[in-house]
């Protein structure tokens, strides 16, 4: 494609009927239910609103009141959304009769027992990662799915863009080793592009144009995937069952970390998602989400109507889409199929970024990609209302930390109203942290979850480790958001002077930061946060306990991330169980043999490479 591909999806089926295009609900219960969200989150924000106006113009309004107005009104949607999809989730999951039935009828009309006649297509994709971890979790995969009896259903594709020579030769070596279990060879395949055009998303096209006519279906995974043969075979029998199901997307969850930052990331993630996704599924029902990993895909109506257009222009907002996912998933719901998300917690796992420097370089990259939306919002042609919003609000959640870190700066400003008062300064102090909260409320809904249901805390090693772990993370939480908030806030405003993220491989493993290396990613926050202390001190030194625990994110961002990244404590962590998820204390044999690093790479697979490059040089080779 060039960069004069239209915006526009062809051949689009009528969207007309009673019920949604797979028949498992009714389109009306559905208009019903999102006029329900609609109406309590706009009721919210605009009650918000209406009592920070009457607080903000009791003495007139200034300029600085006026932006932060604007700037609490840009915050509260992905907010205040966040907060009832929590709520909705936990009153489904504790006090409806089958909160399953409501959501997700598709899992219950599969058939456990169908035989499986469909070929799929295991895809992972790689970009300059360590192989040997991606092969090993392959090689977990396909034991997984022997158990099942159904692994002769399935093959396997390694689909490379890596240019770095070391790991691409690494990665041919470690596939010759691993395609030489398989008594069938032509099962698994390994293809390297010289050229990684379109990203992520490209290197699956390029299978789907290749080979993709051979399958029904494509199992689509990151480096860092790993799922149960059992709940793969799950998925592609539900999948067989309803011909009109496009994409579904299972509640992927953090593996055991023994990173610290990791561990307590995961742990706020792995409570706090359930009543989130339930009540989010409850709403978007057919047009869910797609989060480019651990789902499964029908491959023909995504190669008739998924593949991207290349915006004009140059990056960062022209070129290839890096956010391609949910556009996909917009594209395959216009198309005429449904996307589905299973909002239960499956064996379906992935890693999270193992230092705060890791993770805002994923997050960075994320938020370049969502800005790239704002030429698809209306761009495209042919998506369903709804699907237009979910790409307008992925621009809205990486807006509302931009808006956060200008309420920050408007309330500090405040100091030099003659007429202004320590209550208002607190105020907007006070405003930054409501809209906090706010964020963090699936997380607490999340940990009620936990505490109303049964055996819930038992799975997470008792109340005293759920409890400390909760603690820990509301802490880490506080500290880490504003960090983050300004971090995007500095990138977002690069964007419009043409920087530009690169799409490389990620570090995975926990290891530790160095204190120069910190402070260089992170002296703008350290600096912005000691300038409003300094503002306070001298203006408004009242109003410091308000500020304390903003400005400590702030200002201890550099030990903050040494501190998160050090193994030496996240092993501590790991030993004295704080932090701990349920697939820690009772680990499934997938997770087990995971762990098991003997496994990793088979005798002789890395003989005929330099010892340059042997698996302790990637570390560093991909930083």
């Amino acid at each position: 494609m060039n960069d004069q591909t239209p915006l526009r999806l062809e051949q689009v089926p009528p969207r007309s009927g009673r019920l949604t295009p797979a028949g498992f609900q009714e389109n009306g219960i559905l208009f019903r239910r999102r006029l329900i969200m609609a109406t309590l989150s706009i009721g919210t924000i605009i009650g918000l609103l209406y009592v920070l106006g009457i607080v903000l113009g009791s003495d007139g309004w200034t300029l600085l009141d006026m932006g932060i107005f604007a700037s609490f009104a840009m915050s509260a949607p992905w907010t205040v959304m966040g907060f009832w999809n929590a709520v909705i989730g936990f009153t489904l999951l504790h006090f409806s009769r089958n909160h399953v039935a409501e959501v997700s009828p598709y899992a219950l009309t599969s058939s456990e027992s169908a035989p499986l006649v469909m070929r799929s297509a295991i895809l992972m994709t790689l970009r300059n990662e360590d192989p040997a971890r991606a092969f090993h979790r392959l090689r977990i995969m396909r034991e997984s799915l022997q158990r099942t009896g159904e692994v002769d259903k399935f093959d396997f594709f390694v689909l490379s863009d890596s240019d770095v020579p070391a790991i691409a030769e690494r990665e041919e070596s470690l596939f010759a080793a691993w395609e030489a279990e398989f008594s069938d060879r032509s099962r698994t395949f390994y293809r390297r592009r010289e050229r990684n055009d379109g990203y992520k998303a490209g290197n699956v096209r390029d299978f789907v144009t290749r080979w993709g006519s051979a399958y029904d279906l494509m199992l689509t995974l990151d480096a860092d995937s790993l799922m149960s043969g059992e709940e793969i075979v799950r998925l592609a029998r539900i999948m067989q069952a309803h011909p009109k199901l496009g994409i579904l997307q299972t509640l992927c969850t953090g593996t055991p970390s023994e990173s610290a930052f990791g561990r307590v990331f995961q742990f706020g993630m792995r409570h706090g998602m359930r009543s989130y996704t339930m009540g989010n599924a409850w709403w978007n029902a057919d047009c869910g989400p797609f989060w480019g990993h651990n789902a499964v895909i029908r491959v023909a109506p995504f190669e008739k109507y998924c593949e991207l257009p290349k915006l004009p222009g140059k990056p960062p907002l022209g070129g290839w889409i890096l956010s391609h996912d949910q556009v996909e998933a917009t594209l395959m719901r216009a198309g005429g199929y449904e996307v589905r998300v299973l909002p239960v917690e499956v064996e379906s796992w992935e890693d999270n970024p193992p230092t705060l420097l890791d993770f805002t370089k994923r997050d960075l990259r994320w938020c370049q990609g969502n800005m790239q939306y704002w030429r698809l919002v209306f761009g495209l042609r042919g998506l369903l209302p709804l699907s237009r919003f979910h790409i307008a609000m992925g621009i809205g959640m990486y807006l509302a930390a931009f808006a956060w870190t200008l309420m920050i700066t408007f309330s500090a400003l405040k100091v030099f109203d003659p007429a202004i008062g320590t209550a208002q300064i607190s105020l907007g102090i006070g405003l930054f942290f409501f809209s906090f909260l706010l964020s963090i409320a699936p997380k607490l809904i999340g940990m009620l979850d936990v505490v109303a249901t049964r055996g819930g805390v038992a799975s997470y090693g008792g109340g005293l480790r759920f409890f400390s772990s909760a603690l820990t993370e509301i802490m880490f939480s506080i500290l880490m958001a504003p960090i983050m908030a300004v971090r995007l806030t500095i990138f977002m405003v690069s964007l419009a002077f043409g920087r530009s993220v690169m799409w490389s491989g990620q570090q995975r493993d926990a290891h530790g930061l160095s204190w120069s290396t910190a402070f260089s990613g992170l002296w703008p926050q350290t600096l912005f946060g000691l300038a409003i202390l300094g503002l306070f001190l001298w203006k408004a030194p009242g109003v410091l306990p308000w500020a304390a625990p903003l400005l400590s994110g702030l200002i201890f961002s550099v030990p903050f991330a040494v501190i998160t990244a050090s193994p030496r404590f996240g092993r501590f962590l790991s030993r004295i169980g704080l932090c701990a998820i349920p697939e820690e204390i009772s680990a499934p044999i997938e997770l087990k043999q995971l762990t098991d690093s003997s496994q990793m790479e088979p005798a002789g697979a890395d003989d005929d490479l330099p010892a340059s490059r042997q698996s302790g040089q990637f570390a560093a080779v991909t930083s």
